[in-house]
């Protein structure tokens, strides 16, 4: 396949690995078709945002608006706001900006930016405020885990603008977030027995994130020595 063609053996493996994985354990656990389906489109979007990608995109669209409908179902209402009314739309604008921004004949389909140290302070203490005032107004309306709930919608409404600004930054935030996400999504599992392919979703993002991070550090070194 022509499209695997710049990927690396580490690339494929982690992607055949996880993927496998979720099937099983969503066989075993009769999980629902729609907690796969968006599970496998999740994982095969952040390996492509991983490696600079355009086509990431594509594959968000399916997985956020799944994800929105799961998270209904256990009543984390922040995650479904950031999903149908935040990250629907941005991965539109974010395939628009990144094709403006396509460079070619690079690993990457876009350069990658580094943040200077007075956008990261400015950005800490935004993200520690909007966690403060989103955590309870969650638990005023009654949601499940609220501060948590809330912290994963903020550090994720963040990173998904870093993401579409090009900011390597980004994975420090997504591995926050996926912490954060597998602790709640373990204690719906705990409680429902239910949707154990977000789960590994979710743990799938987070190795991902470490392997993102890396990846992109790595295109910011080759491009400073070009």
């Amino acid at each position: 396949m022509k499209w695997l063609k710049d990927w690396t053996w580490f690339e494929r493996i982690w992607l055949i690995s996880f993927t496998l994985i979720t099937l099983y354990l969503s066989y075993v656990w009769k999980d629902s078709l729609i907690g796969v389906i968006s599970s496998l489109t999740g994982m095969l979007s952040v390996v492509l945002v991983a490696k600079g990608k355009i086509s990431n995109y594509y594959f968000g669209i399916i997985n956020v608006s799944l994800y929105a409908y799961l998270s209904y179902q256990q009543g984390f209402y922040g995650e479904v706001a950031l999903n149908a009314f935040y990250f629907l739309p941005m991965q539109f604008y974010g395939l628009w900006v990144w094709r403006k921004k396509k460079v070619q004949n690079e690993a990457f389909d876009v350069k990658v930016a580094v943040m200077t140290k007075k956008e990261k302070w400015i950005w800490s203490i935004v993200t520690i405020v909007a966690t403060l005032i989103c955590g309870m107004i969650l638990q005023l309306i009654k949601g499940n885990l609220p501060f948590i709930d809330a912290a994963t919608m903020v550090l994720q409404m963040i990173a998904m603008w870093f993401m579409i600004k090009r900011f390597k930054e980004q994975w420090l935030l997504w591995i926050l977030v996926d912490i954060l996400s597998i602790g709640m999504w373990f204690h719906a599992f705990i409680k429902t027995g239910n949707d154990v392919s977000v789960l590994m979703m979710w743990a799938a993002y987070l190795f991902n994130a470490v392997y993102g991070y890396w990846n992109w550090n790595r295109a910011v070194k080759r491009e400073v020595s070009v």
